[in-house]
């Protein structure tokens, strides 16, 4: 028992030194931050939605510094093609052999910027790696290397000239995060940063480091409550008559897949586990909602006309089904060791 407390120490102490890290260079973007986090700790992906210059690059470039990993930035425009992104085979004139060309992806942080620039056969070369960590090239499989992210931006205000993003392609980004402005006073503390001597970022952790903290992460506990709740914000999503608001139908075209229920109960996980728990809370679930569902919610024309938004749908749905009563910290300090 005491080795398991010294471990977990260790592990929180670890996680503190990357975000102190992390800190030194970002200013605010606290909720984005944690979502970056618990998108590494879970092992998904991310897609960030923000106007230009929220410092949405600068962390995930930052955030590779302090794990010693690698980092690749690509930029998504109309002219671009998959082998851009995978890869290709390349013909040797003095060998006469073909060899293989591995392309950016092939990193443990991605950054795909504006990724609605570039047409869909661009998009979609990046669902076998988003998937299965490894990409095709010729009938031969090569395995990206662990840990894997990919981090996704959009820009909400310049719609002219971008493609929507295919319902495949989405469901496989575990959040989408909504970057705001920051405040007047941090947006003191960032001119005042940028403008002075630039802080050094100091590698606190390894890949291998991050991996043991992506396995020790899966053995938090989640009650089967919890579970349930998941599933049913889900499936209200997908069948609203069947709990109580049955009014938001004809707002939903397509709901959340269960693909959302996996990622909602993985990413609580991730949460719980920065926040030093062994054990997942109602409050855990809850706040990942809007960020787990906002981009799995296909909405009707008449949720456009209205100017419905998923997230005032989600809300909706949040108030007629209650999370489950906060469970007993003995009784699943009891189920997690058992």
């Amino acid at each position: 028992m005491d080795n398991k407390e010294t471990s977990r120490s260790e592990i929180a102490s670890l996680m503190e030194r990357i975000l102190y890290e992390v800190k030194k260079v970002i200013v605010g973007q606290d909720h984005f931050l944690e979502r970056v986090l618990v998108a590494v700790l879970a092992q998904g992906h991310l897609l960030v939605e923000g106007v230009p210059g929220l410092a949405k690059t600068l962390t995930v470039k930052t955030l590779a510094r302090t794990i010693r990993g690698s980092f690749k930035r690509i930029q998504f425009t109309p002219d671009l093609v998959p082998a851009d992104l995978v890869g290709t085979r390349i013909y040797n004139q003095k060998t006469g052999d073909f060899t293989t060309s591995l392309g950016p992806v092939f990193t443990n942080l991605l950054l795909a910027d504006e990724i609605n620039r570039a047409p869909a056969k661009v998009q979609s070369a990046l669902l076998e790696v988003m998937q299965e960590h490894q990409v095709t090239i010729a009938g031969e499989s090569h395995q990206v290397p662990e840990p894997f992210l990919v981090m996704a931006t959009q820009n909400p205000i310049e719609t002219e000239g971008t493609y929507p993003l295919p319902e495949a392609q989405v469901d496989r980004f575990m959040m989408k995060v909504l970057v705001g402005y920051p405040t007047e006073e941090e947006e003191f503390v960032i001119v005042d940063r940028v403008t002075g001597l630039p802080n050094d970022v100091v590698a606190m952790a390894t890949t291998e480091q991050l991996s043991a903290l992506q396995r020790e992460c899966q053995s938090v506990y989640v009650d089967p409550s919890l579970k349930q709740y998941a599933v049913r914000l889900a499936s209200a999503t997908r069948d609203p008559d069947r709990y109580g608001v049955a009014d938001l139908a004809k707002y939903v075209s397509f709901g959340a897949s269960p693909r959302a229920s996996i990622h909602l109960i993985e990413g609580a996980r991730a949460l719980a586990f920065l926040r030093g728990r062994t054990y997942v809370l109602p409050a855990d679930v809850t706040d990942l909602v809007p960020d787990v569902f906002r981009h799995r919610l296909v909405l009707t024309y008449e949720a456009l006309a209205e100017e419905m938004t998923a997230d005032q749908l989600i809300q909706r749905i949040m108030q007629h089904i209650a999370a489950p009563d906060k469970p007993l910290e003995t009784h699943v300090k009891v189920a997690a060791s058992s």
